[in-house]
């Protein structure tokens, strides 16, 4: 039997495969007054990716396909055009049953206030569902004026080019700016990579960068956050305010993470004193409570040695407490992966914490 198309009863549900836009000036966003965030030198490497391609080979197979999702990348820029364009260009189309394809390969558009201090959102630049190799789409604004915006990448999709379209008279100048500090660097498993967000401004980094004005690095890599040597010493090596490790899941046993959850602490505390730690243990803790609780004494523990250590840099989030409250049971798509409401609470757990370092002047510059 053939597909069903809803569109043919709901108009609202059409998706449009084609832009009409004929005063349409295209850009390359690697090129000036775009500004790129969330990516890896994006300006001069041929795919847009997370971290370098050498790196990602040290690190796994798994890796080394993950790192160019474009999971945490954003572009910003602003222009009084009444519409406004995306050209994407991306080699495969990942497709998974629990996460809609506005999240894994969609795009979607945020309006900042000038300042940066306030990013709603807009509209989301949706995909066909029939794609092959990249998508078309336009969004106008309701309202005239100059509009500074805010476009996520996607969270589970390579991307080769991304071409923002404007009408050929308009005005095209340098988006809103984040808070004057170097990003935030988030480390872990699917559920930090975005998983299964219903688009890429829902990811809970995204949230958490919406709420403080702080600038993000996502490196979540599905089933493959390991806290392998490579990848920690890499992290260790970046310019970060913050560092978040969301690291429990994907340690394939217990000894795996006792193994591995401290050293990566450990390595990352050697070379940053003053940086402000986060640990976090996983949120979907009730299908599998017995393991849970396992995962968790770790992550406490590597949090009570720094703490005995004089470490007054370092927090802990338990992730058993994230879902709890009103609806706690509506907080995944399959009893693992957050959906938006997860991922909203998500959010404001690690909120809590870093407006807690930001109140005491603990955020590095």
């Amino acid at each position: 039997m053939a597909d069903f198309d809803i569109a043919s009863i709901d108009k609202n549900l059409e998706v449009a495969n084609k832009v009409n836009a004929p005063d349409l000036q295209l850009y390359d966003v690697r090129k000036a007054p775009f500004d790129i965030y969330g990516l890896y030198s994006p300006r001069t490497k041929s795919t847009f990716r997370r971290i370098p391609e050498n790196i990602a080979a040290a690190v796994s197979e798994q890796v080394l396909h993950l790192h160019t999702h474009t999971a945490g990348g954003r572009v910003r820029f602003a222009t009084d055009s009444p519409y406004i364009v995306i050209k994407a260009v991306m080699p495969q189309i990942t497709r998974f049953a629990h996460m809609p394809l506005t999240g894994s390969s969609g795009f979607d558009l945020y309006i900042d206030s000038p300042d940066g201090y306030e990013s709603l959102y807009y509209k989301t630049f949706t995909p066909p569902v029939k794609m092959t190799d990249g998508y078309e789409s336009k969004l106008t604004f309701s309202e005239g004026g100059t509009h500074y915006v805010t476009i996520h990448f996607p969270l589970y999709n390579e991307v080769s080019d991304l071409f923002i379209g404007i009408a050929k008279d308009a005005t095209l100048g340098e988006g809103a700016p984040y808070r004057d500090l170097p990003p935030v660097v988030y480390y872990g498993s699917s559920i930090t990579q975005g998983g299964c967000a219903s688009r890429p401004g829902n990811a809970y980094e995204a949230m958490v960068a919406r709420m403080l004005q702080l600038d993000f690095i996502n490196l979540g890599f599905s089933g493959s956050g390991k806290a392998e040597d490579a990848i920690v010493q890499y992290m260790a090596g970046l310019k970060m305010s913050a560092f978040i490790a969301d690291y429990d899941h994907n340690a394939p046993n217990i000894a795996y993470l006792q193994a591995t959850h401290q050293k990566m602490y450990d390595a990352i505390r050697e070379r940053n004193p003053d940086l402000p730690y986060v640990m976090i243990s996983r949120p979907d803790y009730f299908p599998n409570e017995k393991d849970s609780i396992a995962r968790r004494r770790v992550v406490i523990d590597t949090y009570h040695y720094a703490i005995a250590k004089g470490d007054q840099k370092v927090y802990y989030i338990d992730g058993g407490a994230i879902f709890r409250g009103p609806f706690e049971d509506a907080c995944t798509v399959d009893g693992c992966h957050p959906n938006d409401l997860g991922f909203s609470k998500m959010a404001e757990a690690v909120c809590a914490v870093l407006k807690r370092a930001l109140r005491d002047g603990k955020l590095l510059k």
